[in-house]
């Protein structure tokens, strides 16, 4: 039997920072699913760093479709959650079923990829107080409030919680991530 993991996401989530570990973690030969509000064709973007721009830009990115619509996960059919940054997890958060699905894999010490924005949907579930993480810079006083410690690196690992800031730091967080994984949810 294949060992699923979850990817959470919704439009104008980060194309690299959904499609990377998607990628990523079918070549090392989990079955990945993508979790949306709904099922249907998801619109990604872009996110980039310009000169003369105080923060990142945006621009249309990759559509992917959805497997299952967040109301129709059973969380213990998966081992592992990513939760994927952009602008999102910025509306993704006030969805209960989201926040259900991020409960209960933080409830189970279930391992959690989260990177960028992503850990605003994890500190609205309740599963930041006490850990250590970290997340795109500008959320760091978000990460505070929701009783996490903030470091700045390219990969945190808090237990089964591993974070990173943003697609600059695919590899080191994935590896990480596999680390975690191959622990917890063995492929054999």
């Amino acid at each position: 039997m294949a060992v699923k993991i979850l990817i959470v996401t919704g439009d104008a989530a980060e194309s690299l920072e959904v499609l990377y570990p998607y990628q990523r973690l079918r070549e090392e030969g989990y079955e990945v699913h993508i979790a949306a509000p709904a099922v249907k064709k998801l619109r990604f973007v872009v996110h980039d760093f310009e000169e003369g721009f105080d923060t990142y830009t945006e621009k249309p990115g990759y559509t992917w479709p959805a497997d299952v619509a967040f109301a129709d996960v059973v969380t213990e059919e998966y081992a592992a959650v990513v939760v994927p940054g952009g602008r999102a997890p910025e509306y993704l958060r006030n969805d209960p079923e989201v926040r259900r699905i991020l409960a209960a894999f933080t409830g189970a010490d279930k391992p959690v990829a989260q990177i960028c924005h992503g850990p605003l949907i994890t500190a609205a579930s309740g599963g930041l107080e006490g850990r250590r993480v970290t997340a795109y810079p500008a959320l760091e006083l978000d990460m505070k409030a929701a009783g996490a410690a903030y470091e700045d690196s390219a990969a945190v690992v808090d237990g089964t919680l591993v974070s990173a800031r943003a697609w600059p730091d695919h590899s080191a967080w994935m590896r990480e991530f596999l680390k975690v994984l191959r622990a917890k949810a063995p492929l054999a």
